[in-house]
């Protein structure tokens, strides 16, 4: 049998399945609760599609029936362009029918006006699309990508053609759909008739454009502040991740390992912590403000509310990010190119500003574009210290759940702030386009880093070592906040909230008794599943961006970038409304949290990705593919292993954005699956910092543990031969202690 047949087999299977052994539309309880096993085959909602077409009055199903039986018959077609159309053509027409058909008849008959005019009312309607239907859509996105492998298409490997099919269509059902139906909402009258005049009022709203700050006469529109300040956070959070990259790859700063760790604690601390360490420090009844006061007379100010007190909590906040794009990066600068330099009488600062630093631009552009997009999409420091210079993400909240209630005004604000993400994705482009920044190829590297030039080292030792201190003061006071009784007014110690929170009791068995134990269990358990699921998606995508070429690339890449660009109160919004009737209805579930997480989350991946492969030379694929191994067996066995930082980075974010992910959260939570993030915000909104703050000092514990459980787990990347060599050195040397 040949290998084709093999795949096209167990794909037709999979069809098989999805229409028999499957129910076909949503089950109420949850499809893993198996309560609907005690009605399958036969009760109407439990009942697979092809019962569904013979015994419930739902005979449009047939047409999923009829396109699966052609493929069959397209299986034994001897002519293989013959067989490979019909099974394109199979598999398109059977995804569009699927969609049509979804969006077309709702729970009491059609949906859209024109249809019922033009076929007559329907009997019956249709509940939201389940198990069945779900793996049914996959199949026959498989069997378009077969199709088209068979024509030749990315050189017939089945592998890369399924890969890119499957990441389009995912794209087009969590970013596209969603914010299309808000978009449409957007123009829409409360009935559901057109309505374009609120778009057009908001697009015109001078409160969004106005330059009066230029000249003197007012405040700036909230775009330009927005704008303005991305731009700030970029360049401050990629300086500095830089300083803290090269601090820990290229000097000798004696607390490496803790340096790493610290790196990581901002991002792994839900955002209005942050911010309100930094009130209670330099707010006008902040520690650090009454000191000065009472030392040198300097009145308290409101300095800290504003564009400045934002810029501090999301530099302080992103830093983090840029330096896990960047620590991979910079480890990946050949050694050879800077010592071929030095040989050639180069000094220290000429070969790392002409040699290391031009290798490392790929990180760089990736890490001011992650940046960018962060302070963009940024709700929580805002939200917190912003008072009333509000920016696009505070505004677009305001706007959809505030007394305003206008959901065209959020929709023109999401559409300004993709206009701007645009913009720096396409400068990031013409920045790095042309350019080869290939240092790992399949010779070995024996070299080591030079150090830092005298007056850099100095620098960036003067720019990590006060974050440090910083840094440490925040997190000082966070975790002290947690003992004292009400932080900032009582500083008695207890640990009573601690102990609200967290209580067990182990009277009749072990029993959570505290309040935070169920949002808790909840989140882990979301957490996890989300994050591998995140890395593999995110690196799936930049391999295909970076070694594969294709019609619609750059749009491709773009719109990946979507989901991360939109802030999490607007991903939140559209998901609410795409999600929560026919065809997909997830609202309340486990299942729309993990799809917000790994689509919201993505693009971190993907960045990363793209600037650690972006340093791999392509003729490690190419010599993988001449000794006959296949695409998927080269990126498991070639190039994951030389990822490993982006893998360690992308499974590190996705897992601490899960976790401490407040925007987005707040929509999507439901009493069954409520979230860490949306606890503590109720916790805070009640007035109990203590407990809230005690909550997320537990939550930051339990993530340092479980990220030095993924760096064990993942490992580190062998790129240079003195590692082998000192490792046999090693064995060599207790062996002969051993003989001695």
């Amino acid at each position: 049998m040949k290998h084709g047949n093999r795949r096209l087999d167990m794909v037709l299977i999979l069809g098989a399945v999805a229409l028999t052994l499957l129910p076909w539309y949503r089950i109420e309880n949850g499809f893993f609760g198996f309560g609907w096993l005690a009605g399958f085959p036969f009760s109407p909602e439990a009942a697979p599609g092809l019962v569904q077409i013979f015994a419930h009055g739902r005979p449009w199903l047939a047409g999923a029936l009829v396109l699966l039986l052609l493929a069959l018959a397209a299986r034994g077609m001897a002519d293989p362009m013959r067989r490979s159309a019909v099974l394109a053509s199979t598999g398109a027409i059977g995804v569009l029918f699927l969609s049509f058909q979804g969006l077309a008849i709702g729970f009491s008959g059609w949906t859209w006006t024109v249809s019922d005019t033009l076929f007559g009312p329907l009997s019956n309607g249709q509940p939201s699309m389940g198990a069945g239907a779900v793996l049914s859509a996959i199949t026959f996105v498989l069997l378009f990508a077969f199709g088209l492998a068979e024509r030749g298409v990315m050189k017939g490997d089945a592998f890369v053609v399924s890969a890119i099919a499957l990441l389009v269509f995912l794209v087009a059902v969590f970013v596209f759909y969603p914010i299309g139906s808000m978009f449409v909402g957007s123009v829409q009258d409360f009935d559901g008739s057109f309505n374009a005049a609120n778009f057009i009022r908001n697009i015109q709203d001078p409160s969004i454009w106005s330059l009066n700050c230029v000249i003197g006469a007012g405040r700036c529109g909230v775009a330009w502040r927005t704008l303005w300040l991305a731009i700030m956070t970029g360049l401050g959070s990629t300086l500095l991740g830089l300083a803290f990259a090269l601090v820990a790859t290229r000097t000798r700063f004696p607390f490496k390992k803790g340096l790493r760790l610290l790196t990581i604690l901002p991002i792994i601390t839900p955002p209005f912590v942050i911010g309100l360490a930094l009130t209670l420090l330099f707010g006008r009844a902040g520690v650090v403000t009454q000191g000065l006061s009472s030392l040198f007379g300097i009145e308290p100010g409101r300095w800290l509310y504003g564009l400045t007190g934002i810029w501090i909590a999301q530099v302080l906040s992103f830093t983090p990010i840029s330096f896990l794009v960047l620590i991979g990066v910079v480890e990946g600068v050949s050694p050879s190119m800077e010592e071929a330099s030095t040989t050639l009488r180069a000094g220290r600062w000429r070969t790392f500003w002409r040699v290391s630093l031009p290798l490392m631009k790929p990180g760089l552009a990736n890490a001011f574009l992650i940046g960018f997009i962060e302070s963009m999409a940024d709700f929580g420091n805002p939200l917190v210290l912003g008072g009333s210079h509000g920016v696009l993400s505070t505004e677009i909240f305001f706007a959809v759940v505030g007394s305003q209630n206008d959901p065209s005004r959020a929709a023109v604000l999401a559409m300004v702030l993709l206009a701007f993400t645009l913009s720096a994705f396409l400068a990031q482009r013409v920045w790095l386009s042309g350019k080869n920044f290939a240092t790992v190829t399949g010779k070995g590297d024996s070299g080591s880093h030079i150090a830092l030039p005298r007056g850099l080292a100095i620098g960036v030792h003067a720019l990590v070592i006060p974050w440090i201190v910083f840094t440490l003061v925040i997190y000082g006071m966070i975790l002290i906040g947690g003992f004292v009784k009400t932080w900032g007014l009582d500083n008695s110690l207890t640990l009573d909230h601690y102990a609200k929170a967290f209580s067990i009791s182990f009277e009749n068995g072990i029993a959570w008794t505290g309040v935070a134990w169920n949002s808790f269990w909840t989140t882990m358990e979301i957490a996890l599943i989300s994050a591998p699921l995140t890395a593999a998606v995110g690196l799936l995508t930049a391999y295909i961006i970076v070694r594969q070429k294709f019609a619609g690339k750059n749009a491709f890449e773009f719109a990946l970038m979507m989901s991360f660009a939109i802030p999490g109160t607007v991903i939140g919004v559209s998901y609410i409304m795409a999600f929560n009737l026919p065809p997909l209805e997830m609202t309340g579930s486990a299942l729309i949290l993990i799809a917000c997480f790994v689509f919201r989350n993505m693009p971190v991946g993907v960045r990363g990705g793209i600037a650690a492969m972006s340093q791999l030379d392509k003729s490690l694929d190419e010599a993988s593919l001449t000794l006959r191994a296949n695409s998927f067996r080269t990126i498991r066995k070639v190039i994951l292993p030389l990822l490993r930082p982006a893998i360690t980075a992308a499974l590190v974010y996705s897992f601490v954005r899960a976790i401490t992910s407040i925007s987005a959260v707040i929509f999507l939570v439901s009493a069954e699956y409520n979230m860490a993030t949306s606890y503590i915000v109720g916790l805070v909104e009640n007035g109990e910092y203590g407990v809230a703050i005690a909550y997320s000092s537990m939550l930051i514990v339990v993530m340092i543990t479980v990220i030095a459980g993924l760096q064990l787990i993942v490992g580190e990347r062998r790129l240079r031969r003195e590692n082998r060599v000192a490792g046999l050195a090693t064995s060599a040397s207790s062996r002969q202690e051993k003989i001695a």
